[in-house]
């Protein structure tokens, strides 16, 4: 049995914090239901209720103290609202890797956050836990995440088709992953002398 985790706040760009989850999430549970998509992919409770969504947190804080998982809460520090999420899942760890998701509600998106996450978490995972590789999956039609994939040094690997299912159908998944030896993005190797 894997040892409880404690899941860490950590500050993820100047105007974001990735913390644990809280009960005053709620809110943020009831926007991410409403959601065309998010509800979907997770196991966001859609219909909301608020008990749906107390069970939901709690399974957060069971996936920390199960060993499973890293889930965060993403949070402007200005007034501590929360916006999206982002989990480091450890599930298969013991062979060397964790898979990274995250989704993100309309009022977080487009400001380039879920990319600070993205590198803040991929950052602890590799050099601090020292995961050897960090992996996600993106839907091929979902260019933002791409986007944000690509910039937090994530290598596409491949298609993998009819990879999972989601709105009553199997969909392909773009594989990308992050080693903990690729270099940083925009870090170029040192110039010959």
């Amino acid at each position: 049995m894997a040892l409880p985790l404690t899941v860490p706040s950590m500050t993820a760009g100047a105007d974001f914090v990735l913390r644990p989850w809280e009960m005053s999430d709620l809110p943020l549970v009831r926007e991410a239901a409403e959601d065309d998509y998010i509800p979907l992919i997770t196991t966001i409770p859609s219909p909301y209720s608020d008990e749906a969504a107390e069970a939901y947190v709690r399974r957060q804080w069971d996936r920390a103290a199960a060993g499973a998982g890293y889930p965060f809460t993403i949070a402007r520090t200005r007034d501590r609202r929360p916006v999206g999420f982002i989990e480091l899942r450890l599930t298969d760890a013991a062979e060397g890797r964790a898979a990274l998701r995250y989704w993100m509600t309309v009022p977080g998106r487009g400001q380039g956050v879920t990319g600070a996450a993205l590198r803040t978490v991929t950052t602890w995972a590799l050099h601090e836990l020292r995961i050897p590789r960090v992996q996600a999956l993106v839907e091929p039609w979902n260019t933002a995440s791409v986007r944000t994939a690509e910039s937090a040094g994530y290598r596409c690997e491949g298609l993998l088709r009819g990879w999972q299912e989601i709105g009553g159908r199997r969909r392909d998944m773009l594989m990308y992953a992050r080693l903990n030896d690729d270099r940083p993005p925009g870090d170029r190797p040192p110039a010959a002398g």
